[in-house]
């Protein structure tokens, strides 16, 4: 019987939410059991899980399939408690930002000419259709990408090539290079793919920052007839 505490626990109530997400193979193959049983196997081990079992579907909780306008892949959460809350680069801690988010919101600011924000939090672009799905929904404290072979990367791939097949129009922003061999699995002809460097400063290419990613998916969706997206936080 999976325990409130537990990735079974907080798998069950996302089924009980009936998200149109639920049709994914990940979903019905019951290969989410499987991984959510191999997360907790780790917490019996004495592992620390993060984020918060609540926050683990978060991505998929605050954007139905059916609203997604824009899409992007992170690698994992944040692995310092309290930092991740379950959406791919999104920062609810209490310290400065981390490095790649400054990277991304020093853009957005200069896309926009809104100030940089102080608060990391990106459940705003969430809200408004945003799929910002991390390739592994969770991670061990102190230890980035303990949980990138636990099977969670089948549900980013059926979830991208579904909003590819389901959805209209859709802007992917595919940031680094395990977001862009994701690439494969979009409709270029029908969606727009925006492919770039990682955000990370530790990237020695530094082929992000310039590539005005937000300007260019809100003009294309106003091609398509689309509202806009608004950046800006805070």
């Amino acid at each position: 019987m999976p325990t409130d505490d537990s990735v079974a626990g907080a798998l069950a109530r996302f089924r009980a939410s009936g998200s149109p997400w639920l049709a994914l193979p990940f979903f019905e193959d019951r290969s989410a059991e499987r991984v959510a049983e191999a997360v907790d196997a780790r917490r019996e081990a004495g592992a620390r899980v993060l984020p918060a079992p609540e926050n683990i579907f978060n991505a998929l909780a605050l954007t139905p399939l059916d609203d997604v306008r824009a899409v992007i892949l992170g690698q994992d959460p944040y692995p310092t408690p309290g930092d991740a809350h379950g959406l791919a680069f999104s920062y609810v801690g209490g310290r400065r930002l981390p490095a790649s988010l400054k990277v991304i919101l020093a853009e957005m600011a200069e896309e926009t000419g809104a100030p940089v924000p102080a608060s990391g939090d990106l459940s705003g672009w969430a809200r408004q259709g945003v799929l910002l799905l991390n390739a592994a929904l969770t991670v061990e404290a102190g230890k980035s990408g303990a949980h990138m072979k636990l099977g969670w990367s089948a549900l980013t791939d059926q979830a991208v090539e579904a909003v590819s097949r389901t959805r209209p129009a859709v802007a992917f922003l595919l940031w680094g290079a395990p977001a862009r061999q994701r690439a494969a699995l979009i409709d270029g002809k029908k969606h727009l793919v925006l492919e770039a460097g990682h955000p990370s400063p530790l990237n020695r290419k530094a082929d992000f920052r310039g590539s005005r990613p937000f300007g260019q998916a809100n003009a294309w969706l106003q091609e398509k007839g689309l509202e806009p997206i608004d950046w800006r936080l805070g």
